[in-house]
């Protein structure tokens, strides 16, 4: 019988795109017996290219040269080292999405660009509070894209919770309302909201947000209490640019990382918690219901330096 694998053994598999990227980078880089500048420098180019970015790469970097600068290091040690780093920059950011709003129900507007995971993330994220007792709604306020409804409406029944939706091309503001309406004379505690993802006119997308962040604010002051982003790892640096527009269009609170597996690009985590400091509540790995969890920094940081 085949032994179950477990979560951060499926993590190490799916991230070991990334951290052969950065062990290759790294390849070499310890020259000498000590850590020196030349391989300091070596180090820093290693992690630029593994997507980490400039400044997690100049910051750990400097963190490396002020601990062990001229002191003899093996290149275990130097991948040890440099987990350490990255779980220094991530752990201010691994803050769990929790459900805390009273009067409930908590709003959650999901948002992020067409083929990101949305949808999907969406009914991860709803199986995984209802694994820890909420109730929970969904809401579909994609009504631009009749695919989206419908892939929602599937996801939902594989969940087993109720979704509100509207007719394609419908106000996304009044299924919203009615959403809320519904959570609130039903006892929901968690009301997962779907918006639409395209960029193309930003415009267009910032006002059916604030349209939608109005009703809300009629209903419930304290509404939307998240709005998080979900990005998609296999895009890189190209996600950054991604985090810019939504927190302009949409005053992005937290973000969630998926498709993390099987990508060489996991690296760019570390550069969107240096470059932002917006809460990471989970990632994903994977396409089961369970491959969304809490961000462990401390274990990604060890799989993204390959120490095993």
């Amino acid at each position: 019988m085949t032994e179950p694998v477990s979560w951060s053994q499926r993590l190490f598999g799916g991230l070991r795109k990334t951290s052969e990227r950065l062990s290759e980078n790294l390849t070499g880089v310890v020259g000498t017996a000590r850590l020196d500048d030349a391989t300091l420098d070596g180090v820093e180019d290693a992690l630029i290219l593994s997507d980490l970015g400039p400044a997690a790469a100049a910051r750990i970097r400097a963190r490396l040269a002020e601990k062990r600068f001229g002191l003899a290091i093996t290149e275990r040690e130097l991948k040890e080292a440099v987990a350490d780093e990255i779980a220094a920059i991530l752990r201010p950011v691994a803050i769990p999405l929790e459900i805390t709003a009273f009067p409930r129900p908590q709003v959650i507007l999901v948002i992020g660009v067409n083929g990101s995971g949305k949808t999907t993330t969406i009914a991860k994220l709803a199986h995984w509070l209802q694994e820890d007792d909420y109730r929970v709604l969904l809401a579909g306020g994609d009504t631009f894209r009749a695919a989206a409804i419908a892939q929602l409406a599937v996801w939902a029944e594989r969940v087993g919770v109720d979704l509100v939706k509207g007719p394609q091309g419908g106000d996304p503001a009044s299924i919203v309302f009615d959403a809320v309406k519904r959570a609130t004379d039903t006892g929901i505690d968690a009301l997962i909201v779907d918006t639409a993802g395209r960029l193309q006119n930003k415009r267009e997308l910032m006002d059916e947000l604030a349209k939608i962040r109005r009703v809300l604010g009629r209903l419930n002051p304290a509404a939307p209490h998240d709005v998080v982003l979900v990005l998609d790892a296999t895009n890189g640096q190209n996600a950054l640019s991604q985090i810019d527009v939504f927190r302009e269009v949409a005053g992005v609170t937290g973000l969630i990382m998926t498709k993390l597996d099987g990508t060489a690009r996991g690296g760019v985590l570390v550069a969107a918690a240096e470059q932002y400091g917006l809460p990471i509540h989970a990632i994903g790995v994977g396409e089961r219901l369970d491959d969304l969890r809490p961000f462990d920094p401390d274990l990604v940081a060890r799989v993204i330096a390959g120490v095993e």
